[in-house]
């Protein structure tokens, strides 16, 4: 029931530490052949790693850093929002103000993460070369391994006492409190877990795309992952997975060229020229935000439980109907 425009934070977060310690892999190999600074550094004149650089050389420290920093703002962030009862649209507003003035923060070159260029230039990933086909592929296995393994976490969270109180929360959050259960603590504790969980997914992200920097602290970041829940169904743990891949396919086709190759090669066998133009007209990355939208409206008026929730009508109306048409005994008259 935590309505939260901040995620895309969390997930930022635990990317820059991952960039991190790829950047202190690079050592002599950048530009400016530094064994310390990364290069940025040395092109802004810096003449000692700042402290939250150190041991970011290594790679347990990385692993501790991606969870630890987003899950400690999340705690953070939680225990004050919580205890003093902000819910609903509020805190939405104050999440998503949150991602906007860390958006600004590491803008700013002096806060030592490279400003508006980020952290890029990636050359190994735990002795291994990262731009190698191995390496690619095993980064994207290991992310399809740490989908499944946080989704049975999620799945035993749900499962277990501590699941049963947090749906009591959200569906009847002051009956739950009046109950005796602290309220806050629970929703700080599932802010923080889910918090950590997307940090996990920033730190699978920037090794695969080789850069990370202030725009993955973009509002529309967060907004997106609220869509993916909505489009793949709210109240289920696969909903926000089917989702994801579902919007993310859906924009590939409308921005990466596919479709409009696709269509205007069919127009230009129809109509010529006239059908190329049209093709070229599919392909429109200024008008994705607006698609999504869209998208967004429809499925909230004619699915309001996401692609699941029609599933689950639709398995569930036959088995109600079979149901309304079995024949009823009839008594027999007493002899």
């Amino acid at each position: 029931g935590i309505l939260s425009l901040g995620h895309g934070a969390f997930f930022a977060l635990g990317g820059y530490a991952m960039g991190m310690y790829l950047m202190r892999q690079i050592g002599t190999r950048g530009v400016y052949a530094h064994p310390l600074l990364p290069d940025f550094m040395v092109f802004l004149n810096w003449k000692s790693l700042p402290f939250f650089w150190h041991f970011f050389d290594h790679f347990p420290y990385a692993l501790v850093m991606i969870v630890l920093v987003p899950g400690l703002l999340a705690f953070i962030f939680g225990w004050f929002a919580f205890r003093s009862r902000v819910t609903g649209v509020y805190l939405s507003i104050i999440t998503q103000a949150l991602t906007y003035a860390l958006l600004l923060g590491f803008f700013r070159n002096n806060f030592g993460f490279g400003g508006n260029n980020g952290l890029t230039d990636f050359k190994d990933i735990a002795g291994f070369p990262i731009q190698s086909n191995g390496m690619r592929v095993s980064l994207f296995s290991l992310s399809a391994v740490m989908l499944a393994l946080i989704y049975l976490l999620a799945r035993g969270i749900v499962s277990s006492k501590l699941g049963k109180v947090l749906i009591s929360i959200r569906d009847a959050e002051s009956r739950t409190r009046f109950l005796g259960y602290r309220v806050d603590l629970y929703k700080t504790l599932v802010f923080t877990v889910s918090a950590m969980f997307a940090g996990v997914a920033g730190a699978l992200y920037v090794p695969q795309v080789g850069i990370i920097n202030p725009s993955e602290f973009s509002p529309l970041n967060s907004i997106e992952v609220v869509i993916w829940v909505a489009i793949g169904g709210r109240g289920t743990l696969v909903g926000a997975a089917v989702g994801a891949l579902l919007v993310n396919f859906i924009k590939y086709l409308l921005t990466g060229g596919t479709l409009a190759s696709w269509t205007g090669a069919l127009g230009g066998l129809i109509a010529g020229a006239a059908g190329a133009s049209f093709g070229a007209a599919i392909l429109a990355p200024d008008k994705w935000l607006f698609a999504l939208g869209l998208l967004f409206v429809l499925v909230t008026i004619l699915m309001p439980d996401g692609l699941l929730g029609l599933l689950g009508r639709q398995k569930a109306t036959p088995a109600r109907q079979a149901n309304g048409n079995a024949a009823v005994p009839v008594p027999q008259a007493a002899e």
